[in-house]
């Protein structure tokens, strides 16, 4: 007999995916996304499902494997955070011209906040600007429900279907009750059609045109038709609600007293909207407030801008997430109802600012980094090692990869100007492979001079020690194929390329500096490749270790905690010098190289 499982709602995704015979799953790991592949790893193995699993250099790749799997008659999906979209949109854009065989799911999963991400994008509107239709769940069991509907709306119109959960629907927890699985005894078989497949742009048109009429059936597609919660009501005024904007309107039209007074509607299908929905809503009501997140997309759609209110009108924030809070007071705004007595709850204590890890080896390149060009300029991308802002050793973070191309454009505009600056830029080993050898590529065959400190690390740590090309480990623990990065870096054409280790901290610094010397006399980009485990990883278990220690030289002038950042350090305000917390000491031994009176020692050995 099956038991409930306690489930994030990522891992009921990943559920719904293996239960409904998916047959092909990729990714590019990216919160709130993360937890959706590695979980179909596990439960594929657990239920002993025959599927492909796979982590892909990025989402670009991920898409077009899984697509291609879905073009051979086999259910696919491939799931990444909402800015991976952007990576994945232009074979997105083509493939819902193509269309499908085997059901296509693209799960993107958007972060209004943002929680994790630079931005606030709405996956719902990448999918109006592709044509493809989206699902949008209140909950993790209303995600894996989706996740059926999202196969059976695939493969009825032969069109990708984009499902959107947000960060609190994949980080919620929920019970669950695991089903049946779906054994499909489907095989691939790909059958050519090249005017469909490899259509060239007079047979595009013909396939837009089909696209256009699927978009008109989808809209009355009756699975995926908004419900009507409380049919009893009838009052003059509706709410309309999408995803987990849904849930809390639920909840608090009850709390409120406003269950029997206010037409309530859930909208499951955010695009193509169901056309008689709108019509009907717009006839039947004075005004119709609609609460989604974080774009009106909804809205957008509903055209009579007279009844319609929301983030267009103003009745709902543009940006931010929807919480309980904020829908509960625009729903008294908005149906005029008395307003009941807040809840006052305890802030609780003030949370302390992200930093990196004590003993990361991100913390000693970046401080190296300041000594070896203390005026540089330091161009940097998206990873933990994005925290180096602490360090005053990263001055850009715009996307991933732009840590390369930027450097070159800051070249560019100081060659402009006559002036010379140090550039020494930052990129994660994953983020290099993802999205960063274009622009090294690009700086080689334009000579640009600058140092890239590649912060090699073994692993994909900000999204859960994901591997990497370089690591030899597959999704499911199982052997792959192994990417010799310094090899990468010089078939680029790169003239200079030395691995150094951070913790060696004097010679770390060193090659930093001979690495912008060739950079300068040779007219081109230099490579440094930082290369020391993550802290955190489990290549670091069982290592011998040493603590640091404070010594009576100190003199408190607060260096060590305001340059180098590590909350392994405190101060003491008592003895008005600096002390070492033991519980967070890893024992990296960078330590003694900060503090400028030798007051900072390393002590006797110990082992982990």
């Amino acid at each position: 007999m099956k038991k409930h499982k306690l489930m994030l709602g990522n891992e009921a995704i990943a559920l719904a995916l293996v239960e409904n015979g998916c047959r092909i799953a990729t990714s590019y790991p990216g919160t709130p996304s993360s937890e959706i592949l590695s979980s179909v790893a596990a439960i594929r193995r657990d239920l002993d499902a025959k599927m492909h699993v796979q982590w892909a250099i990025n989402e670009k790749v991920a898409f077009e494997i899984a697509y291609t799997g879905s073009m051979s008659g086999l259910r696919s999906a491939v799931s990444m955070k909402q800015v991976g979209l952007n990576v994945a949109s232009d074979p997105l854009m083509s493939a819902v011209y193509t269309g499908v065989k085997g059901g296509f799911l693209v799960i993107s999963a958007d972060d209004p906040g943002p929680h994790s991400s630079q931005t606030e994008q709405d996956s719902r509107f990448l999918g109006m600007v592709a044509k493809v239709p989206v699902l949008a769940p209140d909950s993790p069991a209303h995600a894996r429900e989706l996740v059926a509907k999202g196969f059976q709306l695939s493969e009825a119109f032969e069109i990708p279907v984009m499902l959107c959960p947000t960060t609190r629907v994949c980080h919620a927890c929920q019970d669950i009750l695991p089903g049946e699985v779906f054994r499909t005894d489907a095989e691939a078989d790909f059958q050519k059609n090249p005017s469909r497949w490899a259509a060239t742009p007079v047979f595009r048109n013909i396939l837009h045109k089909e696209l256009c009429e699927k978009l008109s059936r989808i809209a009355e597609f009756l699975p995926t038709t908004p419900i009507w919660w409380n049919p009893e009501a009838s009052g003059s005024r509706a709410v309309v609600a999408s995803g987990v904007a849904a849930a809390h309107t639920r909840e608090i039209l009850e709390e409120l007293g406003l269950w029997e007074k206010v037409p309530f509607y859930q909208v499951v299908q955010p695009y193509p909207l169901h056309a008689s929905f709108v019509s009907s809503v717009l006839d039947w009501y004075e005004e119709v407030l609609v609460l989604e997140e974080p774009a009106p997309v909804i809205e957008m759609q509903m055209l009579d801008r007279r009844k319609v209110r929301g983030k267009a009108s103003g009745a709902v924030p543009e940006a931010g997430e929807l919480l309980p809070e904020t829908i509960e007071s625009i729903l008294l705004e908005f149906t005029e109802a008395a307003p009941v007595m807040p809840v006052k709850r305890d802030p609780g204590p003030p949370g302390r600012r992200p930093t990196l890890c004590a003993g990361c080896p991100h913390r000693a390149s970046f401080y190296a980094i300041r000594k070896a060009a203390p005026n540089g300029i330091y161009p940097s991308d998206i990873g933990c090692y994005t925290l180096g802002l602490n360090l005053g050793a990263v001055d850009t973070v715009l996307c991933m990869g732009a840590a390369v191309g930027q450097a070159a454009g800051f070249r560019q505009a100081y060659r402009l100007s006559g002036k010379e600056v140090d550039i020494v830029s930052t990129i994660g080993d994953s983020t290099f492979f993802h999205a960063g050898l274009p622009g090294l590529i690009d700086a080689v065959v334009q000579g640009v001079e600058f140092v890239l400190v590649i912060l090699d690390n073994s692993v994909t740590a900000m999204t859960g020690f994901q591997p990497t090309p370089a690591t030899g480990k597959g999704a499911g623990g199982e052997t792959t194929g192994v990417v010799d990065i310094e090899g990468l870096v010089r078939a680029c054409g790169v003239g200079f390329c030395k691995v150094g280790t951070p913790s060696g901290f004097e010679a770390f610094v060193a090659l930093v500096k001979e690495a912008l010397a060739f950079s300068r006399s040779n007219g081109g980009p230099a490579v440094v490749i930082a290369k020391e485990p993550c802290v955190m990883s489990r290549q670091n278990k069982g290592r011998v270790l040493s603590k640091a220690a404070v010594t009576k030289f100190c003199s408190g002038c607060r260096h060590c905690i305001e340059q180098f950042g590590c909350p392994a350090i405190l101060f003491d305000k008592e003895s008005g010098r600096a002390l070492i917390d033991e519980a967070f000491c890893a024992g990296c031994g960078v330590c003694p190289h900060v503090c400028r009176l030798g007051a900072i020692v390393m002590e006797e050995e110990k082992s982990r």
